[in-house]
């Protein structure tokens, strides 16, 4: 399409800036209740964290990664060559009052907080994403399957009181599967693997879930809805009220503006003098192209903090986690790592070839995201942050900032979710 000062934005246009998964939700829901609604994003839709992720579906990942232990266990994970942490060491200056804030809130008290606050958030992602894709080609990317954490033998599983703990006291329930069970269910697995703990209920995956999105913001666009390529440097205020955006092409007048950039909302935000405690917490994947396995469940790999889904043509291997800000090139040792990792796991497996992708995690310090309007700036709504769980997350999100701009009550608490918390 033509530059922004093409547009015929009217004063009632809601604007959305960020064409992943919660943007793209957030935008299809808007227009499904009338409005008219533009999306911004500097690249394509679904070429960001969406299009990296583990593609999977978990209404138990509701525990927050810093959790009670974890500080004293980070200098191993950081001194082994094949753990799931890794830091751009000229980086620490400029983070370390993040990481101090983060690692501060992994006490029990806030992880019971992030459970209770994420649980009704994610609980039926599932839903949530085949209501979004109903009637769209996107809903074909769509597929049920149980999810299954990884276990060297049940008291490696059972160390974990807290977190199971918790997904037990929010509803998530699952079976264990030990010795022979496990061979059965998953025989490719390595034989050291004794434990395997398998969650159906509102589990699923996206295959390709970059393509999905695309996907998505095709429906969006065939339904009316307009779609700017640009860069977002600030926002057009008036008598202290948000009215549009300033783009590299221009400016974008609207009623209302969403900002659900991911990683580089907190950016944005900084031009409005908001500062959140937020930074990128740099995850990679690894592809297998035809690969030999095809797992029969998406698996968590808990002594390697990964994943495995099974793709269309691919085993996507994601996760870990790198800090190193927004700005520096990706690193060779994470890839390394998942390539080893996947040797370890499936002794048997071969493939033709390997790809490999980085992209940025929204982190905030207390591990939840931000969503609903902030206090002093009539006009913005924020819809981002959301760690790990953000596929999962989107769909519901984007409803909730939908109800929220059409003026109806959200069906949940997002008390925890205010920005005004920082």
């Amino acid at each position: 399409m033509g530059g922004v000062s093409e547009l015929q934005t009217g004063s009632e246009t809601i604007a959305v800036v960020g064409a992943g998964i919660a943007g793209v939700a957030t935008a299809i829901n808007l227009q499904r209740r009338g409005k008219d609604v533009v999306l911004i994003d500097r690249g394509t839709p679904g070429d960001g964290a969406s299009t990296g992720n583990a593609g999977i579906l978990s209404s138990a990942s509701i525990m927050p990664v810093s959790v009670p232990g974890l500080v004293k266990k980070i200098p191993g994970m950081l001194a082994d060559p094949l753990g799931p942490v890794y830091m751009k060491w000229l980086d620490l200056p400029r983070l370390a009052p993040w990481l101090m804030t983060y690692m501060k809130n992994g006490n029990v008290a806030h992880v019971r907080h992030v459970a209770a606050s994420m649980a009704p958030l994610i609980a039926d992602s599932l839903d949530e994403h085949l209501g979004l894709a109903e009637g769209t080609g996107a809903a074909a990317r769509i597929r049920e399957m149980p999810y299954g954490f990884v276990f060297a033998n049940r008291a490696a599983f059972e160390s974990d009181t807290l977190g199971w703990g918790l997904r037990k006291e929010h509803g998530i329930s699952w079976e264990v599967l030990e010795g022979g069970a496990v061979r059965d269910a998953e025989p490719d697995l390595a034989a050291k693997y004794e434990c395997l703990v398998r969650m159906t209920h509102q589990h699923g995956i996206v295959d390709l879930p970059g393509d999905y999105v695309k996907e998505l913001a095709r429906v969006f666009v065939d339904g009316g809805g307009i779609l700017v390529r640009a860069s977002v440097s600030g926002f057009v205020r008036e008598d202290n009220r948000i009215t549009g955006l300033k783009t590299d092409t221009g400016e974008i007048a609207a009623s209302t503006v969403v900002v659900a950039a991911g990683a580089w909302s907190a950016r944005l935000l900084k031009t409005l003098g908001l500062r959140l405690p937020m930074e990128s917490e740099r995850g990679y994947h690894v592809e297998l192209l035809d690969a030999s396995v095809r797992p029969h469940h998406a698996l968590m790999i808990a002594e390697g903090k990964f994943v495995v889904t099974p793709m269309d043509g691919r085993l996507r291997l994601a996760g870990l986690a790198e800090y190193g800000g927004l700005d520096a090139a990706p690193s060779a040792a994470p890839v390394r790592t998942l390539l080893k990792r996947a040797e370890l796991v499936f002794p048997e497996i071969t493939y033709e070839r390997s790809t490999d992708w980085m992209g940025h995690r929204p982190a905030l310090a207390d591990s939840l995201p931000v969503i609903g309007p902030v206090n002093g700036h009539p006009g913005l709504i924020l819809a981002f942050g959301h760690h790990h769980v953000g596929l999962t997350a989107g769909p519901r999100t984007g409803r909730l900032v939908a109800d929220m701009i059409c003026g109806l009550k959200p069906n949940m608490d997002l008390t925890p979710f205010d920005a005004g918390r920082f």
